[in-house]
């Protein structure tokens, strides 16, 4: 048998696998393995799972993936993000819809700490819902809005997923962050529309809030979220300014959170080794993951499948739209079953040679894909963000209900996206 007869059924017997609820990580290295052995034989085999694993880990940029998790769940168990949402309500609560509104801000700033689109979701979904639901929020809006908002969280910088891509692909993640700002800051505001618009056609579920003078508490909630707005400046500044790499970066960042709870008394050796035993546990999910990757992609490149599927999909003289298209649906309908990690570095072997043969910009496919891979965080059955939310809200709200509030945040994604195709300066202006 051809060995790219053996890369392409090795292709489906992967997907079948997934299909079949086997851990991605696991599928990966175990279809890698079994087509090495035949391509090559048992003992090279054997040799390629003893080195392949080191020299993938040993890379030095993949250390920023557990400093910045690190980061985040230091900020989180310190509770420096807890004022976030108190200082968008006192500022924004005014507006139809306002309460939402202070919502997607609030997860804009978590996300500048957390990195994790789940982590966002969660912890936003326990400080913001509980309000918006007691001051009479349809559970709905409620729900979806921290469940949408939630995505942001791997779109604005510390984003793991631009940082895996990056290192998959061997690009600059620093430019990759600068921009992940870009497209995070449009989401922002789309999903500001969606909630303004929802709020005037239904105000019935999103009320307004009465409001005095809030002239004091407003310098209260300042001062109370500027260790958190420092933070972000002094970590991100240090980054893009060249003072650190994307290591030393997370951990500065942590380090500094770190001694800001000490400091205020909201962090103690407990709720330390508790974010770094997090860290650590989600680290170790992503590199069982990222090692079945690079283990799929040097099986992919011996049998030459993935050159074939390439030169296959090139030979039809498809255009840039047409081929941008194509990915679009097709990461969609990914994202409705598998989990953003997984699906981004299953699909990259393939993927890449033919964003490189139709001269695409890297780094405005790499964030673009990210997108992308956070819509699937919405969408049903899997929808990870909305099952966080519904674990969070328990009875108040159903599972049905969170789905049919998140759709219009999907639509106004898959608007942003567009945009991001028709106008790429909005990613590349800040890179």
């Amino acid at each position: 048998m051809p060995d790219t007869h053996i890369g392409l059924l090795g292709i489906g017997a992967l997907l079948a696998l997934i299909l079949l609820r086997v851990p991605i990580g696991v599928s990966m290295i175990l279809v890698s393995a079994v087509g090495m052995s035949v391509i090559l034989d048992f003992s090279t085999m054997v040799g390629q799972l003893r080195s392949l694993p080191y020299e993938f880990s040993a890379a030095w940029a993949l250390s920023s993936v557990p400093t910045f998790l690190a980061m985040g769940y230091i900020c989180y168990h310190a509770r420096l993000t807890a004022g976030l949402f108190r200082l968008a309500r006192l500022w924004l609560s005014s507006l139809p819809g306002g309460m939402a509104i202070s919502t997607v801000f609030a997860s804009a700033g978590f996300a500048s700490m957390s990195g994790s689109s789940v982590a966002s979701a969660a912890a936003m979904g326990r400080i913001a819902v509980p309000e918006m639901v007691a001051i009479g929020y349809s559970p709905g809006l409620a729900g979806g809005t921290v469940a949408a908002a939630g995505t942001l969280g791997a779109l604005i910088p510390p984003s793991i997923l631009l940082i895996l891509y990056g290192i998959f692909v061997q690009q600059p993640i620093g430019r990759l962050f600068l921009g992940g700002i870009g497209i995070g800051l449009l989401t922002v505001a789309a999903y500001v529309v969606v909630i303004l618009l929802w709020a005037i056609v239904r105000p019935g579920d999103a009320p307004r809030c009465e409001s005095g003078n809030l002239r004091e508490e407003r310098r209260e909630a300042l001062k109370e979220t500027l260790p958190a707005i420092l933070l972000v400046v002094l970590t991100f500044g240090g980054l893009f300014g060249g003072v650190f790499t994307a290591t030393e970066a997370g951990a500065f960042g942590a380090f500094i959170a770190a001694c800001i709870g000490f400091f205020r008394k909201t962090l103690d050796r407990a709720g330390i080794l508790v974010a770094l035993e997090e860290a650590v546990s989600t680290t170790c999910v992503i590199f069982i993951i990222s090692i079945g990757a690079a283990l799929t992609v040097r099986f992919l490149a011996l049998s030459g499948a993935d050159q074939l599927i390439s030169d296959w999909i090139l030979s039809t003289d498809l255009t840039v739209a047409q081929f941008l298209a194509i990915v679009i649906v097709i990461y969609l309908l990914l994202g409705m079953f598998l989990e953003p990690v997984g699906c981004m570095l299953l699909t990259l072997p393939i993927i890449f040679p033919m964003i490189i043969a139709l001269g695409i910009n890297p780094i405005w496919f790499g964030v673009v894909l990210v997108k992308l891979l956070e819509v699937g965080m919405l969408t049903p059955p899997v929808g990870m963000n909305v099952f966080v939310i519904k674990s969070v809200m328990g009875d108040v709200c159903t599972l049905g209900q969170l789905f049919k509030a998140v759709t219009w945040f999907i639509l106004i994604d898959v608007v942003v996206i567009l945009i991001a195709i028709w106008f790429p300066q909005v990613i590349m202006a800040f890179t």
